[in-house]
């Protein structure tokens, strides 16, 4: 009977353990990451993408991704602790250790290194090792505490996915991708300063100098507004450009306008809870956009529109 509870004890403790590793990895920004990178691979070609750059591509790139969010979330440790949003996470409920979580870091990150180099390409091997550094390593050590544009400027690792995409697919970087990065950098600030809105006083109590913070609420509320409607025009390059068609041009018209009214309201009609809907928003927009990009791209071979 004991070897039976101990068995059951066992299972339990492996679940926890690997729980806690999923956890470590940001898995809902991993999935953001890694859906982005999938349609900059799909839009890198007319046709169906090649089965290895596809598998070893997207796992590459979720392996490095992880690997980041695991960083991040070491050198957070002491500030997560003290912010509702999270407390729960492994490294400050004690349920992993430092060494542990590095060792997990490591590994992944190396193997997804590997996989990108070997099995895929250098150049996506290359610009994912950047996107690391600059994400895990100059954002979250430097920019995030040392000023207020530390989401503007370190956007440009977070909007990289659908350029490395792309790179795994073609072996090089078009400036279709450029646009889609684009799109991701200019929706990144309204993205992050809409929950920093909502969750300023946190941010304020472990000294992050998140916009709100920094220059106020009203301030950021401006802010929000008029990178969404820099959004707008730019969520407009796909079309105009010639890289989507109008089923895309609808939808990012639709979308975008949404977004807008958010922002619109966020500014002028600011209720409780307004700022984590405009948020939560944000990533219903990002994903929705660039499957409509995906949609577009597929559509009209398939039904011979």
């Amino acid at each position: 009977m004991s070897s039976s509870w101990s068995a059951v004890a066992d299972r339990q403790t492996l679940s926890q353990r690997l729980t806690d590793y999923y956890e470590l990895c940001k898995p809902r920004v991993v999935l953001l990451i890694v859906f982005t990178a999938m349609v900059g691979m799909f839009l890198a070609t007319p046709g169906m993408v090649p089965l290895d750059a596809f598998l070893f591509g997207t796992l590459g790139i979720g392996l490095m991704a992880a690997s980041a969010a695991a960083v991040n979330q070491m050198l957070d440790r002491k500030a997560d602790g003290r912010m509702a949003r999270t407390r729960g996470r492994p490294l400050v409920t004690g349920n992993l250790d430092m060494a542990q979580s590095a060792r997990f870091a490591a590994a992944i990150g190396a193997l997804g290194m590997a996989t990108l180099l070997f099995l895929v390409n250098p150049l996506t091997a290359w610009l994912t090792l950047v996107t690391l550094i600059g994400y895990a390593g100059i954002y979250t050590v430097y920019l995030k505490r040392a000023t207020p544009q530390n989401i503007v400027i370190g956007g440009a690792a977070g909007a990289a996915p659908p350029v490395l995409g792309w790179a795994a697919v073609t072996g090089s970087v078009h400036p279709h991708a450029l646009i889609l990065f684009l799109i991701i950098f200019i929706w990144t600030p309204p993205h992050f300063w809409a929950l920093a809105i909502e969750r300023h006083r946190e941010y304020a109590e472990v000294d992050i100098p998140m916009l709100p913070v920094t220059h106020g609420l009203e301030y950021t509320r401006t802010q929000v507004l008029l990178y969404t409607v820099l959004l707008f025009l730019v969520s407009l390059l796909p079309f105009a450009t010639g890289m989507s068609g109008p089923l895309y041009l609808l939808s990012a018209v639709l979308l975008s306008g949404w977004f807008l009214v958010y922002a619109v309201r966020l500014k002028y009609v600011p209720k409780p809870g307004l700022a984590m809907r405009t948020f939560g928003y944000s990533i219903l927009y990002l994903m929705a956009i660039f499957t409509a990009l995906l949609v577009d791209h597929y559509v009209p071979a398939v039904f011979g529109i």
